[in-house]
């Protein structure tokens, strides 16, 4: 009888677990991965560039009208109310009545969402919406010939302020 002779079952030994463990976490991470790829959109990816960059020109402008304008805006959002107020400064625009607020999300474009802001006197508007997710938001203020953009990180402790694009050469 040879005193070497291992008496454990395959089992016992810890090296067979190993060399099964690694194997195993590449196939459960590729179960994971295409689970993921086929039930997310891929919400970034834009169908029709060429068409997608003419339009490029017409936002253009639109942000340099806000800039010729002096607009400014001032953003505060109250939570529990779901509810967001807004109060404009104009150096010599005619304010509308009713304003679009956008909601944009940096990554996954189904939690975006357009808000109609209502005016509410004296430059001021308000509106409701749905409940925001917590993190990094871009908003977009915009009427039929300007647009105001910013970014704000939700919960909102201040009012953020929301500005014409940085000075775009003509």
């Amino acid at each position: 009888m040879n005193p070497n002779t291992d008496q454990h079952p395959w089992y016992r030994h810890p090296w067979v677990w190993l060399m099964i463990a690694f194997p195993l976490a590449a196939v459960i991470g590729g179960i994971v991965t295409i689970y993921l790829a086929v039930t997310t959109s891929d919400g970034l990816v834009v169908d029709d560039y060429y068409r997608h960059g003419k339009t490029i020109n017409r936002v253009l402008a639109r942000d340099r009208a806000a800039a010729e304008h002096g607009l400014e805006a001032r953003i505060a959002l109250d939570a529990a109310n779901n509810r967001v107020t807004v109060q404009l400064a104009a150096r010599d625009a005619v304010v509308p009545e009713t304003l679009m607020l956008a909601f944009l999300h940096p990554t996954t474009q189904g939690h975006d969402q357009q808000v109609r802001l209502t005016g509410t006197g004296n430059n001021g508007y308000s509106g409701h919406f749905d409940d925001l997710r917590r993190g990094d938001w871009y908003l977009q203020l915009e009427a039929d010939d300007w647009r105001l953009t910013g970014r704000i990180r939700v919960p909102l402790e201040s009012p953020a302020v929301l500005r014409p694009l940085a000075r775009i050469n003509q």
